[in-house]
């Protein structure tokens, strides 16, 4: 059927694009990709003919022009996000145009860098009796954030926190995080480039970790993750347990 498809393009890497998403993209007329967080290589699969465009300077109203303009033309689209589009993929927007224009679409999920920075840390997110909550949030900047969102409030919760799309502004996320509660010698970590070819990690104490970047000069495409999950060693879930029984196991 003639539609949009967002697709979840993966954190970089692209063999991390989903097998539904490769799918698709093999049979698209048209592919719109986002080139400033996306490799190229993704579009290989095109098929012969397919109009690729690349987003990065382009506006949201040229995105929706191409879009619309494609489906009324009978062709399918492929619009595909980095990461997982429901994770800071400017889609609202988007879907919201289409949704005006009565043009149906699909988003097909994908790899975040969330999971590719935990997966490069080699690191569980989530171990009971030490930490069960994860927060993904950003800095401040040119994007406002809710006032009850701030770094410093969500700090007070000391659970697993993730932070896209402000490691430009790392100094002053250690500083807000201190000022919310987070002791100094908190574990904390950079993944720059998650499962890219170049892909690098950083581990530091809380404190340490803005030094550790500046020497590193890195300023864009870099998730910072925070919390004692990172130093975990002993703990053990109930789910294996031999003494513990479950629907599959008594």
């Amino acid at each position: 059927m003639t539609r949009v498809y967002f697709i979840g393009a993966g954190p970089g890497d692209p063999e991390l694009l989903t097998v539904k998403g490769r799918k698709i993209l093999q049979k698209a007329d048209v592919i719109i990709y986002a080139d400033s967080l996306i490799d190229e290589k993704i579009c290989s699969g095109a098929k012969k003919g397919a109009e690729v465009y690349k987003s990065a300077s382009l506006t949201l109203e040229e995105i929706s022009e191409i879009m619309t303009k494609a489906v009324k033309e009978k062709k399918t689209v492929a619009r595909l996000q980095s990461g997982d589009p429901s994770i800071y993929g400017a889609i609202a927007e988007q879907m919201e145009i289409l949704d005006e224009a009565g043009i149906e679409y699909e988003i097909i999920p994908g790899v975040s860098a969330l999971g590719a920075s935990a997966a490069a840390l080699k690191t569980e997110l989530t171990i009971p009796g030490l930490s069960q909550t994860v927060i993904i949030t950003r800095m401040e900047g040119r994007t406002p954030v809710p006032q009850e969102e701030s770094l410093s409030s969500l700090a007070r919760h000391k659970a697993t926190l993730v932070i896209f799309l402000s490691i430009s502004r790392i100094e002053k996320i250690v500083r807000e995080l201190l000022e919310g509660g987070y002791p100094p010698d908190t574990p904390a970590a950079v993944v720059y480039r998650a499962s890219f070819e170049d892909e690098e990690v950083m581990r530091a104490a809380l404190k340490d970790v803005a030094l550790k970047v500046k020497e590193k000069g890195i300023e864009r495409q870099a998730v910072v993750v925070v919390g004692d999950i990172l130093k975990a060693k002993g703990y053990r879930s109930r789910l294996y347990d031999k003494g513990f029984g479950h629907g599959y196991r008594k």
